[in-house]
């Protein structure tokens, strides 16, 4: 692969794992190129990342694709060659195995020494002898990890230091080695993906091998420490999304006219109205509904809807949440200011009451239920959001129900966390409900800024 085709597709790579790369900046990371030496291979990486990178989260996705498209350059005898065969490797557990013993040795000096390039060549050795899943299709690294156990090697490692440098704080020793067995541990994944990418290809490794960045990653993906992350992405959206709602609320600059004032300033023009006044607008803080489809197939989506919940707070003068599945009921009071979301979705599951009859999605019984339970929660002054995917598992719909909610609050939107092209198919009620609520795709971060942006 020539320099132009491994370009080329390194910023095709990008663009597909999520990370916003326009062709004039893959033109200027090219013209770039021609000032620095293509052989340092680490000042080829801080060009392009100079170049291609916004944000210091696509960082990661950034490194990992690059590691693979420009990988290292192997020394003398630093090919694949050191592959062991399933038959040929030894059965001794590693705690035993005196060889396994000599290499943990080797990469206890190596940590000691910090020897970045001695790390990332024993990373590669090290994948060799362990990597190769049985049967040899492919490669992993938690074996490797588990082989070198190099957790286990932090007593030791402490110990030869503090007794060296009596004065270094055990707590700062602790964190610098922690930061090197990181680096083992990624020179080491680094590695695998490698090697997978010579057996299947570099274009179908990278498509696999990076997660999208924080704003394109899929609510129903999202992990604990994802919604730690997305806490607080969510804050500067919600008071866009708030600033927005309320921009719409306004018919205009002015507020009403102040009558009695302009027919005072027409006296000294013979009575003819030149000037006109206008009364100050009141600053308006809407109320907020939200109603949330609480039922396994949105609960992801209902993790980030209260993370959205708790931002919203402190935007509008009143914030009233509402979950439902084939019932709704109100779960404003599981969720208050320095709640844990987690803690708070188990406290809703059990406590909740949420299932009517077979805990099965059912749209049309939960909005009757809403209508029934809660017909006073929307008003004119109301903002209703409402977030599910619109499956009702081919269940009554109620769309007048719906449909009288969306007139009588002041702004109504439906937010799907599936595809558009989802829309429809099996249960979908999508378009049926869209024809009575505004429905908009939301799927991640990304999704919900153009939909706050689309407000404007």
């Amino acid at each position: 692969m020539g320099l132009v085709e491994r370009q080329t597709g390194f910023v095709q790579a990008l663009r597909e794992a999520g990370l916003p790369v326009s062709p004039a900046e893959g033109l200027d990371a090219a013209r770039a190129l021609r000032h620095i030496d293509l052989l340092d291979r680490e000042t080829l990486r801080a060009v392009y990342a100079a170049t291609l990178v916004k944000r210091p989260t696509h960082r990661p996705q950034f490194d990992v694709l690059f590691d693979l498209w420009f990988p290292a350059a192997l020394g003398a005898g630093e090919g694949n060659t050191d592959r062991v065969p399933d038959e040929e490797r030894p059965s001794t557990p590693p705690a035993l195995d005196p060889e396994v013993q000599r290499m943990r040795q080797e990469l206890f000096d190596l940590l000691l020494r910090n020897d970045e390039a001695g790390i990332r060549q024993f990373a590669r050795m090290a994948v060799g002898r362990f990597g190769r899943t049985r049967g040899g299709q492919s490669w992993l690294s938690s074996p490797v990890v588990r082989a070198m156990s190099a957790d286990t090697l932090m007593a030791g490692l402490l110990q030869a230091v503090l007794s060296e440098r009596g004065g270094l704080e055990e707590k700062a020793a602790r964190q610098t080695f922690r930061a090197r067995i990181t680096g083992f541990e990624q020179a080491v994944a680094t590695e695998v993906r490698r090697r997978i990418a010579e057996d299947t290809g570099v274009e179908r490794t990278s498509r696999v091998a990076t997660r999208p960045p924080l704003e394109r990653l899929d609510f129903s993906r999202a992990s604990r420490a994802d919604l730690a992350a997305l806490r607080r992405e969510v804050h500067p959206l919600a008071r866009r999304l708030a600033a927005r709602l309320v921009q719409r609320n306004r018919h205009g600059h002015r507020g009403r006219l102040d009558f009695r004032r302009t027919v005072r300033a027409s006296l000294s023009t013979g009575g003819v109205p030149l000037n006109t006044y206008f009364k100050p607008k009141r600053p308006h803080k809407p109320e907020l509904v939200i109603l949330c489809d609480a039922s396994d197939s949105c609960q992801a989506f209902a993790h980030f809807t209260l993370l959205l919940t708790f931002a919203l707070r402190e935007q509008f003068t009143k914030v009233r949440a509402f979950a439902f599945i084939d019932a709704t009921d109100e779960i404003t009071r599981f969720f208050q200011p320095g709640a844990d979301v987690v803690d708070a979705m188990t406290r809703m599951a059990r406590e909740a009451d949420l299932v009517w009859l077979t805990g099965r999605s059912n749209y049309g019984h939960a909005f009757k239920t809403f209508d029934d339970k809660y017909a006073d929660a929307v008003t004119s002054k109301t903002a209703l959001l409402i977030l599910g995917d619109a499956r009702s598992n081919y269940g009554p719909l109620s769309l007048p129900l719906v449909r009288n909610m969306a007139r009588t609050a002041r702004h109504a939107y439906w937010l799907n966390p599936e595809p558009v092209r989802d829309w429809d198919t099996g249960d979908s009620a999508a378009s049926a409900y869209g024809e009575v609520i505004e429905m908009h795709e939301c799927r991640n971060l990304a999704q919900l800024a153009d939909f706050i942006e689309l407000l404007a």
